[in-house]
């Protein structure tokens, strides 16, 4: 249609030209008396004759659509070729355009309101759609009844001592570890103490969190553990000063055979030996199969935490079902966004210039090295991103929940440290999601001065109440995460857990030519098999995130 217009306005302008108009003029009033108003009566012979080849030729333009037979079809052929040509560049601009105001990072933001387009709910929301499709059932468990293995108290090698360094969760991995080293060496294992650390700063003791009677008595068949360095040692204050009572220079993953060959003989001349340092000291896929099992049986049963610490989680995770006059599933998110974690990270974040200044000293003065003159960051902050090694922000779990099709309803329970950049970071998540509280929301202050003392304690309630959830999300990486994404798996994995694909994401949310539909497709599609389902092993896998085989037997 546009190309008849233009068609039909050719022969308008060829009679209303200037020199058409004075020779009318002329023949009607002479040289000085034009009119302005022209009746058809006054047309001279050559007007009839130019509007006469007018209508010819919008006849012949025309003529493709009214199967004209005098038209020519080679001439109808290029008319509608050219006709079709238009419609399609018409569709193509249209569909750009409507992407590129439906780009899933360009949700209409209101300040610091992020609006995003309905997405319909799934069936599967609050529900592992897979589980039904394994047989997988926990097998490293106790066996009651079973005669001990253990020499006697006697005949033991020796004794071996441990720092558990680090966090709740990376202290919970140096107990399994130092369990299963003990067992390798047949050694006796003194408790382990939970090292006060720089960034905690916390003197949580074993028995602050765990119950130590449980403890020994569900591995008193595996391994001989005793509360306390024997009293005939009487240098106990320089059990870890002492260069010649501690084993150093562990390799990190260290095989079980290293063990036996470098520990040992020490162990036996020494009778007792500190081990440090103790993080990450023993592998996975290097060591025989029963010492991992030994180390589920450590995780997933022997280590309980005290009982007033297991009631105020049930009562947290009771009040976070029934915050609505209906009981409700709820989402656990591990938000980890601190200032630490983001600055480790060393991506780069959206935020002012001030913030972004701050952020550099702050890497420069606490890792000095890898910050060097900051002129090589931005590439690897790039890079980084690209690979999925960058923490979500909290607007960009937003998106995604969103896209996935929780509603605004969504009870959140979020675990987390102070989030950097603080409510103004929070709030697109917030907004999005209004039903967002913590453990300090949900108690009383009151009810939670009795764990404050320790921090370890804190950090069990949030570990316990993302344990019980019915849908658990991470947002990065981090032993917390792994523990709780492989807990979940070794019970039963009924309850959905979900770890985003970080990378397709930052692909996703960094093309400008997305549109809504396809990124939720995208959303949906990736995460379908991302839902903590028990994991085929590999070499060098995470016994802590999945613990299949040999923790996990075929039901």
């Amino acid at each position: 249609m546009a190309e008849l217009r233009h068609s039909s306005s050719l022969g308008s302008r060829a009679t209303n030209s200037p020199m058409k108009r004075d020779a009318i003029a002329v023949a009607v009033g002479g040289a000085g008396d034009s009119s302005p108003l022209i009746t058809e009566s006054h047309l001279t012979d050559d007007d009839e004759h130019d509007r006469h080849s007018s209508k010819e030729r919008d006849r012949h333009v025309c003529s493709f659509l009214n199967d004209d037979p005098r038209v020519s079809p080679h001439h109808s052929r290029i008319s509608l070729f050219f006709t079709f040509l238009l419609i399609l560049v018409g569709l193509v601009s249209v569909f750009t355009i409507f992407h590129k105001l439906n780009a899933p990072y360009l949700c209409k933001k209101d300040g610091i309101v992020l609006h995003c387009p309905h997405v319909k709910e799934s069936p599967s929301l609050w529900e592992n759609p897979f589980s039904s499709t394994t047989s997988w059932r926990p097998c490293a468990e106790r066996r009651d009844g079973v005669l001990s293995e253990l020499p006697h108290e006697n005949e033991t090698n020796g004794y071996i001592f441990i720092h558990a360094e680090g966090g709740l969760n990376q202290q919970r991995i140096a107990i399994c570890n130092a369990v299963a080293v003990a067992k390798i060496m047949n050694a006796t294992l003194i408790l382990p103490v939970l090292k006060q650390d720089q960034i905690w700063k916390d003197q949580t003791k074993f028995e602050d969190i765990f119950d130590v009677d449980h403890f020994i008595d569900y591995l008193k068949y595996d391994v001989r553990i005793v509360r306390d360095i024997p009293q005939w040692f009487t240098d106990k204050s320089e059990l870890f000063s002492s260069i010649r009572r501690t084993v150093k220079n562990i390799p990190k993953y260290a095989p079980a055979q290293f063990y036996i060959d470098n520990v040992l003989p020490r162990i036996k001349e020494k009778k007792i030996m500190a081990l440090k340092p103790f993080v990450d000291r023993l592998g996975y896929d290097n060591v025989p199969p029963e010492i991992n099992k030994l180390r589920c049986r450590v995780n997933y049963h022997a280590l309980k935490f005290l009982p007033d610490i297991e009631q105020m989680a049930d009562s947290l995770a009771s009040r976070m079902r029934n915050r609505t006059e209906s009981s409700n599933p709820y989402m656990a998110l591990h938000l980890r966004f601190e200032k630490g974690m983001v600055g480790l990270s060393f991506c780069d974040f959206v935020g002012t210039r001030e913030e972004k200044v701050k952020m550099a000293e702050y890497r420069k003065k606490e890792w000095p090295r890898r910050y060097k003159n900051g002129s090589h960051l931005w590439q690897l902050a790039l890079q980084k991103r690209k690979e999925g090694r960058c923490p979500l922000e909290p607007g960009e779990v937003a998106v995604i929940l969103r896209a996935m099709g929780y509603p605004k309803e969504t009870q959140i329970y979020v675990a987390s440290g102070q989030v950097y950049g603080g409510q103004n970071r929070m709030a697109p998540l917030r907004n999005m999601f209004p039903n967002l509280v913590t453990k300090e929301e949900l108690a009383t202050k009151e009810e939670l001065d009795g764990f404050r003392k320790h921090v370890t304690s804190l950090a069990a309630l949030d570990f316990l109440v993302c344990l019980k959830s019915d849908v658990f999300v991470m947002t990065h990486g981090g032993n917390f995460a792994k523990l709780i994404i492989g807990a979940r798996r070794y019970m039963g994995h009924r309850l959905k857990s979900i770890k985003p694909d970080k990378g397709l994401m930052s692909k996703s949310f960094g093309d400008p030519y997305m549109g809504w539909a396809t990124f939720v497709e995208d959303v949906v599609v990736t995460h379908q098999t991302r839902t903590g389902l028990p994991e085929e092993t590999f070499p060098n896998y995470d016994l802590w995130e999945n613990p299949l085989t040999p923790c996990m037997c075929r039901a």
